[in-house]
């Protein structure tokens, strides 16, 4: 298990992470020819074949340094190979400007950074390879992928530098996102996920019809779910919405209806597609979150595999 990174991140609780790192998060499906989540790659001695470079961070092991890289670009990269890991997981962060809002001590955007550099840390652990894409109505930007300590520090440097910018588009990054990555693995979406269901179900498809997996956890705000407002009230608009005066109370029976309608769809269409869902209360802390999910997932995996 990797040590969590000596410059510790907020984003790197040490209580959950202490909770989380006796657990796995193993794939459940066979990706490119190896034993995803295993960690033991039954082509073990011959396949080595080279897959990428990125770029050396601190704590990366110096022995996989470039050197010829070195000497024309006097930039330090690392070498990676496709034995170094056994399953591939992309992490597609929302940080639209609804995801600011928050009733609690802490937003939807900053528990979602949580449950990012949480599974980062645990993934690399693992020894598998974890990368980090950030999007709102674009992918604004993606850390490749990397299990090293100093990968899962990088990943939480920039996860405390992020500022959310623009609407969203889920479905429509999604699909984006599936053209661009290579080598199948394990795709999780962390979101709001305020945009069309249909949408968004046809960007999951697209994931699973290219052969990955894929979790989506909807993170929502206590008020969200139960919508406890009273009195006048004024709704501050967010993604470009209006803000909106009423009386909160004249809007609840429908609101919790749509509301309902929202989350079973998502719910139905991922089961439908053997995708997860993953329903998210920022009020519930996340050890606890993260751990009931994880011992969740690992209960599934023994029972199906009977």
């Amino acid at each position: 298990m990797a040590q969590a990174p000596s410059k510790v991140s907020k984003y790197l609780d040490p209580k959950v992470l202490s909770k989380i790192e006796r657990l796995d998060l193993k794939a459940r499906y066979v990706v490119e020819g190896f034993i995803a989540g295993m960690h033991k790659s039954p082509y073990h001695g011959f396949s080595v074949e080279f897959a990428q470079h990125r770029e050396y961070v601190p704590g990366d092991d110096l022995r996989h340094l470039d050197w010829k890289v070195f000497s024309r670009q006097d930039k330090y990269y690392i070498k990676q190979y496709e034995e170094e890991t056994n399953f591939v997981c992309h992490i597609l962060l929302d940080a639209s400007e609804s995801m600011l809002y928050g009733s609690t001590e802490v937003s939807k955007l900053e528990y979602a950074k949580y449950v990012t550099a949480s599974l980062a840390y645990l993934i690399a652990g693992q020894s598998d390879s974890v990368g980090v894409g950030v999007f709102d109505r674009e992918i604004r930007s993606y850390i490749p992928r990397g299990m090293s300590e100093g990968h899962v520090r990088l990943i939480a440097e920039q996860l405390e530098k992020l500022e959310p910018e623009k609407k969203t588009g889920v479905g429509r990054i999604l699909h984006q996102f599936a053209e661009r990555i290579g080598r199948r693995g394990i795709v999780i979406i962390i979101s709001d996920l305020f945009d069309d269901v249909d949408e968004i179900l046809g960007g999951l498809q697209h994931l699973r019809f290219l052969g990955h997996e894929v979790i989506l956890f909807h993170i929502l705000d206590p008020t969200e779910l139960t919508f406890p407002f009273d009195g006048l009230v004024k709704f501050e608009g967010l993604e470009e919405y209006p803000d909106l005066l009423c009386q909160p109370r004249m809007l609840k029976e429908s609101y919790l209806q749509e509301l309902d309608k929202f989350t079973k769809a998502l719910e139905i269409g991922c089961a439908t597609q053997n995708s997860e869902y993953v329903l998210m209360n920022t009020e519930t802390t996340l050890d606890v979150a993260l751990t009931s999910y994880l011992v969740s997932r690992l209960r599934q995996s023994n029972w199906a595999r009977r």
